[in-house]
C-alpha cells in the first residue's frame, strides 16, 4: 500500500498571507530513494509560487530552502512555466536566461531537480533507475487530455529509459469526488478518456484526472502508484478549487544523486 505524505507540513491554508508564507522553510515532506540514484519527492512548508501575485521574494526564498534541502544550488532546482499543456523537456543544466514553457521535464544528469508546482493537478514523478533518467509531469485537466504524461515518457524514451523499467508515483490531487465540472465538459474528455468520468458527493458531473493519469500510464507500460490524499478534502494542501487562485502551491520533484 502507498505510504501517505506526511500532509502536516503542507502550507496551511488558513494563514498563507506573504509573511506566514516567509515564515515557514520549504523541505520535502516525503521522499522515495530508488536503487540507482533517483529520488522522487514531495515538498511541503513553504508556497513556491511566483507567478499568482504573492509576495515573490518569499517564493524565490522558499525555493532556495527547498534546493538546500535537497541538496542542490538554488539554480539547479528547475520549474518551467507551466501552461497546462503537453510540451516536455529535457534538462541537462540550469535554465539559460527564462525558464521554457513545458508541463513536463526530464533528465538524466545528476544533481538536478525537476519540480513541477501543482495545488490541485496531479504532480506525477518518474524514474527508470537502470538508465538513469527521471522526470516530473504536470497533469491537470488539459494536460491530462493533451497528452503530457506521453510526451514525458517518450522523451525519457529518447534519453535510454524504458517504460517496462519506469517507475511513477502520483502526488494528491483534486479528487473525483470534488472536481465538480459542467455536463459538457465532461461528455467531451470522457470521449476521449472514458475512466474519467464521475460524479461528485452530490451526484453533479465531475472529472477524475488521476484516473486517466493512470490509464495513460498503464497504456504506455509504466507501473504507477497513486499516493493517497485530495487537496480540496485535506485542509493542509494547497487547492485553488478550495482557496482560489493565490492557493499556495508545493512541488513534486524528482532528481538523481551521484552514482557511487
Amino acid at each position: 500500500m502507498a505510504s501517505p505524505p506526511d500532509l502536516s507540513a503542507f502550507p496551511d491554508p488558513s494563514s498563507s498571507g506573504p509573511a506566514s508564507r516567509a515564515s515557514r522553510a520549504a523541505r520535502t515532506t516525503w521522499r522515495r530513494e530508488l536503487s540507482g540514484g533517483p529520488v522522487l519527492a514531495l515538498s511541503g512548508g513553504a508556497d513556491l509560487a511566483d507567478h499568482t501575485g504573492g509576495d515573490v521574494e518569499a517564493a524565490r526564498a522558499a525555493r532556495a530552502a527547498l534546493a538546500a534541502d535537497v541538496g542542490v544550488p538554488p539554480d539547479r532546482l528547475l520549474v518551467a512555466r507551466q501552461v497546462h499543456g503537453a510540451t516536455a523537456v529535457l534538462a541537462r543544466g540550469p535554465w539559460d536566461g527564462q525558464p521554457p514553457e513545458a508541463d513536463a521535464m526530464v533528465t538524466d544528469a545528476p544533481g538536478l531537480a525537476l519540480a513541477v508546482l501543482v495545488a490541485d493537478c496531479v504532480p506525477v514523478l518518474l524514474a527508470d533507475p537502470a538508465a538513469g533518467v527521471v522526470a516530473v509531469a504536470h497533469a491537470g485537466r488539459r494536460g491530462m487530455d493533451s497528452g503530457v504524461v506521453g510526451a514525458a515518457v517518450a522523451l525519457m524514451v529518447e534519453v535510454g529509459a524504458q517504460p517496462s523499467r519506469t517507475r511513477a508515483v502520483l502526488g494528491p490531487s483534486v479528487c473525483g469526488r470534488c472536481y465538480e465540472v459542467p455536463a459538457a465538459m465532461r461528455q467531451e474528455v470522457a470521449e476521449r478518456h472514458p475512466v474519467v468520468a464521475t460524479r461528485t458527493w452530490t451526484g453533479t458531473p465531475a472529472l477524475d484526472v488521476a484516473a486517466g493519469v493512470l490509464e495513460q500510464l498503464a497504456d504506455l507500460g509504466v507501473a504507477a502508484e497513486q499516493l493517497p490524499g485530495c487537496t480540496v478534502e485535506d485542509g493542509a494542501l494547497g487547492s485553488v478549487r478550495r482557496s482560489g487562485p493565490q492557493a499556495p502551491r508545493w512541488a513534486g520533484l524528482a532528481w538523481r544523486r551521484e552514482r557511487a
